[in-house]
């Protein structure tokens, strides 16, 4: 494995997010408070606790996946996206790098990304509520593995992508949507029980509920459930990666 190769197209990456660090960092922080403002005020007046866990405390890891779902797939799909656009991805390609390569390159930077960010949240979310962790290492590891999976989900509709508008499809209209139906600011058992059922069809909701659980020890659905979606979730990303760069789909002239 050439790790120059991978280290330049990451390096690239991650100086392309500098220079739009507003953009990058400032807005989704900024983003983030103002959902604490509006939902921590506004709703928490009015509910006092969920579960035991007062109401801004639980909306935190919502918030953060929230902010790192979309983030993570934002920046996986313009870091290809863009090469495919100006051309260059042929020379990417006709590099001596393998498939594996360019994928841990680009993956890797939109990875680093949105776990920074999650991290700039987390640590914003300190100002508004308090905020324990009970399993400070899980919360890290869960993090870590939501970021790769769906900055590899990124990466992949940066190549499904046949314009800039299509780039915003999923993430504006899928994603977002099943992230706030997916127990963000709420818990699911507090629904009618058609409802509640229904929920558990939206994957978001086990992404968040595990996320959730390594805070305070709680969350919609086990633990191992949660694991378990996940790496189901990340085996598929990696099997149509693997499928797009055999077949090169969208990638051949």
């Amino acid at each position: 494995m050439r790790l120059q190769s991978i280290f330049t197209i990451y390096k690239a990456e991650l100086l392309r997010m500098r220079r739009t660090l507003i953009q990058s960092i400032v807005a989704p922080i900024l983003s983030t408070s103002l959902y604490f403002i509006v939902f921590g005020s506004a709703i928490g007046s009015h509910i006092n606790e969920i579960d035991g866990i007062g109401y801004g405390s639980f909306i935190v890891p919502g918030l953060i996946m929230l902010s790192v779902l979309t983030q993570s797939i934002s920046t996986g799909s313009f870091g290809i996206y863009f090469p495919r656009f100006n051309g260059t991805i042929y020379e990417i390609l006709s590099a001596p790098m393998s498939y594996i390569e360019v994928v841990i390159a680009y993956v890797g930077a939109a990875t680093s990304k949105a776990f920074l960010i999650g991290l700039l949240i987390l640590a914003t979310s300190f100002a508004f509520t308090p905020v324990s962790i009970q399993n400070p290492g899980l919360m890290l590891v869960f993090l870590v593995l939501t970021c790769i999976t769906f900055s590899l989900f990124g990466f992949m509709i940066g190549i499904w992508a046949g314009n800039f508008e299509k780039l915003q499809i999923i993430p504006a209209l899928v994603i977002t949507p099943l992230t706030f139906l997916g127990g963000s600011f709420y818990s699911i058992s507090m629904l009618p029980p058609f409802w509640e059922t229904v929920s558990l069809f939206n994957p978001v909701v086990y992404l968040i509920s595990g996320f959730r659980w390594s805070f305070y020890g709680q969350g919609d659905v086990s633990l191992t459930t949660s694991f378990v979606m996940i790496g189901v979730f990340l085996s598929v990303s990696l099997i149509i990666t693997h499928w797009i760069f055999k077949t090169g789909y969208r990638l051949k002239p």
